[in-house]
């Protein structure tokens, strides 16, 4: 809500489970896919937000008066700027 309302919320979405999804890699060329749940995934991602803040500090402050940070842990990191 506070992202919201500073305007800095760009999106964000909760994700079905690990099950529900599948890894997908390249092996020898040939694409490889395969489906969750994963059992070596100790954490698992139940969701994102893409906030728009100046400064990896002001992620990190804003992260930390999240509500999720309570129960689980909230792991923040810049987008990769591509150059197309």
């Amino acid at each position: 809500q506070e992202a919201e309302r500073n305007g800095s919320f760009v999106t964000g979405a909760t994700l079905q489970g690990a099950d529900s999804g599948a890894r997908v890699r390249i092996a020898d060329g040939e694409t490889v896919a395969t489906d969750g749940p994963f059992a070596e995934a100790t954490d698992l991602l139940s969701g994102f937000f893409i906030i728009d803040v100046p400064t990896c500090d002001d992620a990190i402050a804003l992260a930390a008066r999240m509500p999720t940070t309570e129960h689980g842990v909230v792991e923040v990191r810049p987008i990769w700027e591509h150059e197309w």
